[in-house]
């Protein structure tokens, strides 16, 4: 099994959201969350007043899935995210052991 880890432009979220879930995604969970990558953030004005924002908003996806399923969701991920400009995000891949259902003990990809 694998955790996928994606952040994403917020207005890019529906159209995401829609790409996986489309596809079989059955649990994701979204988080509103604020960070800068390479772009550093940018200079606005407001009320003639020059300030920096380097803290951009995003939007965090999270979803463990079967290994069998990793390459497709990443494709209809990054498919559904792409504007082609800078800051469109990443999306990071990482091994989970085990799953437990808390309801019913139910373990491993089982309790997907």
């Amino acid at each position: 099994m694998k955790k996928i880890e994606a952040i994403i432009q917020p207005f890019k979220l529906d159209e995401v959201k829609d790409a996986v879930t489309g596809i079989g995604v059955d649990g994701i969970t979204i988080s509103e969350v604020r960070g800068h990558g390479r772009q550093k953030g940018h200079t606005e004005v407001y009320r003639g007043a020059e300030y920096t924002v380097d803290l951009i908003p995003k939007v965090k996806l999270e979803m463990v899935v079967a290994d069998a399923r990793v390459e497709q969701i990443i494709k209809a991920l990054g498919d559904a995210a792409r504007t082609g400009k800078i800051g469109d995000g990443k999306v990071f891949i990482t091994p989970i052991d085990d799953v437990v259902r808390i309801r019913n003990g139910e373990r491993g990809e089982s309790a997907l």
